[in-house]
């Protein structure tokens, strides 16, 4: 029996039927043990929604703005590497879906899909997260793209001085692995064995390339060599100067992500960010640090009321989306849910999950005694252990 998607488990359990063992374990696995990547999704169990009654709920209205941009909902879709892979031009089919849901969506600096293709899909803007790269030179011209094409916000990656350890990537030999089984598990019997992957993005899906990088890459022929390209530019030298450096060459919306502590928080402001974005890399990087909504009350205390604050990491329903909200953030960014969703059902996949946090949002602050976004405050949530 086909399962009928609901929730983001759902579609995460058909991508994994769909998806060559490699590209699954890509997008779902993170560091090490995945302590931080489970932490991220269980501790928002930990926070209580306090239930309200007999209070006017007969319209609600979850739009709001996040970062300059009105968004239909306090949510964008994150930048996930290599998503073209995930489904054919599956970056093309996110925008599109997040054109229709009204939130932004963020293309990530490795991409398969360029700038120039996702500027095409639409007149409607979108977000664009790039790393510092050792080449100055480079980070200029990509900068140069983004804003010629409509980009006005920037989401600028700060978590990746060096790559974290994921274990799962070694093991598939994208990442590293080298021995006979990692090479089966990423080689030709693992696409011959998803034939319906194999048509849609294998055959049909090309140019496999990562799309905003091919200008500077141009001996490589697959994501494999672009990785290892863009793993040999990260720059572990880059300190808040350089931020401020970036500051200066971009005149739009400049959100850093990738900050955990206060301390950062504060810098990321001073550096000139407009917005910061809680984030531990969906525990991708350093496993084992706390989960993005347990430091998110922290970030939103530490930092002026002028930066806004978002958070990524582990935000698997629309309810998740209020408890973020709840505790702070002005609203949230999802990278796995939406990964899962182009690769189990495409635009559609998409479109319909996109649709559920909307719901689920709704019914969340309904159910809460409130009827718009900005009456969203920390007295609706408890942590487990206050009293309730």
């Amino acid at each position: 029996m086909n399962l009928v998607p609901v929730s983001v488990g759902d579609y995460r359990r058909i991508a994994e039927r769909k998806l060559p063992r490699f590209l699954f374990d890509y997008v779902d696995g993170g560091a090490y043990g995945e302590v931080t990547l489970a932490r991220n999704v269980a501790d928002f169990a930990g926070i209580v929604p306090r239930q309200r009654v007999m209070r006017d709920v007969s319209s609600v209205e979850t739009s709001t703005r996040l970062a300059g941009t009105d968004c239909a909902m306090p949510l964008a879709l994150a930048p996930v590497g290599m998503g073209g892979m995930l489904a054919r031009r599956a970056e093309i089919q996110a925008k599109r879906a997040a054109d229709a849901a009204g939130v932004p969506f963020t293309l990530s600096t490795v991409s398969i899909c360029s700038l120039e293709e996702i500027a095409a899909v639409s007149d409607r803007p979108f977000w664009f997260q790039l790393y510092m790269l050792r080449d100055r030179g480079v980070v200029t011209e990509i900068l140069d793209r983004a804003w010629a094409v409509g980009v006005r916000t920037l989401v600028f990656t700060v978590d990746l001085a060096v790559v974290g350890e994921r274990y799962r990537d070694i093991r598939n030999g994208i990442a590293g692995g080298t021995g006979r089984w990692g090479q089966l598990r990423s080689g030709p019997l693992s696409y011959l064995s998803h034939p319906r992957w194999l048509w849609d993005v294998g055959v049909t899906g090309k140019p496999h390339t990562f799309g905003n990088l091919a200008a500077y890459v141009p001996a490589a022929t697959n994501p494999t060599q672009y990785r290892e390209w863009v793993g040999r530019q990260f720059d572990a030298s880059v300190t808040w100067e350089d931020i401020a450096w970036l500051r200066q060459q971009w005149k739009g919306q400049l959100i850093i992500k990738g900050v955990l502590s206060p301390e950062d928080g504060i810098a990321a402001a001073r550096a000139g960010a407009d917005a910061v974005i809680v984030s531990n890399h969906g525990g991708r990087q350093l496993d084992g640090v706390a989960s993005s909504i347990s430091m998110l009350p922290q970030l939103r205390e530490a930092v002026p009321d002028t930066v806004s604050v978002l958070m990524d990491g582990g935000v698997r329903s629309g309810l998740d989306m209020f408890r973020a909200v709840a505790l702070g953030a002005d609203g949230v960014m999802i990278g796995r849910p939406w990964a899962y969703a182009v690769a189990a059902r495409g635009e559609a996949g998409v479109s319909a999950m996109l649709t559920a946090f909307a719901r689920e949002m709704s019914v969340a602050m309904a159910l809460c005694g409130v009827t718009s976004v900005a009456d969203i405050s920390r007295d609706l949530v408890a942590l487990e252990g206050d009293n309730r």
